[in-house]
């Protein structure tokens, strides 16, 4: 039997770090639900969301793409910029500090910075939550600058190993 990429990504029975696009290191049950989850809070915004989502969608933000309740790690974060690896929290009023802490510090792990606004700052104050998205986007350096932490076991992407133009080559390269 065939299956799509979808479908063997979601296969129960391959080891969660096993092959890349697995996602996190998590069970692929575990990754669908994350991300099942994740598109029901789209569907369903709070309205401090909203309203910073008019200003952060389609590049508003100096060109910067973010995207909305994105899978980062186990979690889901409220909006995320991949290039600045910059992910922006919207608070509410229940949040426990320590958790967050313990949240941000795995985050930090992935590479990721966070920066918190609340859901009062954004709603009496979106000029101010958007200056501040704006300087830590500035004080960020670009994500894929930096070296991978994780690079491929082989090799894809090294200088130098592409072959020359007109060699014969069996690599993976030649039969994608």
């Amino acid at each position: 039997m065939i299956l799509s990429p979808q479908d063997n990504d979601r296969r129960e029975n391959s080891p969660p770090l096993q092959g890349r696009g697995r996602g996190w290191g998590l069970s692929a049950e575990y990754l669908a639900l994350l991300h099942k989850r994740a598109a029901d809070m789209r569907r369903n915004p709070t309205e401090p969301e909203k309203r910073l989502w008019r200003v952060l969608s389609n590049g508003q933000l100096d060109g910067h793409k973010f995207r909305r309740q994105a899978v980062v790690g186990r979690f889901i974060a409220d909006f995320a910029c991949a290039q600045k690896a910059l992910i922006v929290e919207v608070d509410g009023d229940t949040h426990d500090a320590g958790k967050d802490r313990l949240r941000d510090d795995i985050l930090a792990g992935h590479g990721f910075r966070v920066l918190r606004v609340t859901n009062y700052e954004v709603m009496t104050n979106l000029e101010g939550v958007f200056r501040a998205i704006r300087i830590s986007l500035d004080q960020a350096s670009l994500r894929w600058a930096r070296p991978h932490p994780n690079p491929s076991p082989e090799g894809e992407g090294l200088e130098g190993t592409m072959p020359s133009i007109g060699a014969s080559s069996n690599s993976k390269a030649d039969h994608a």
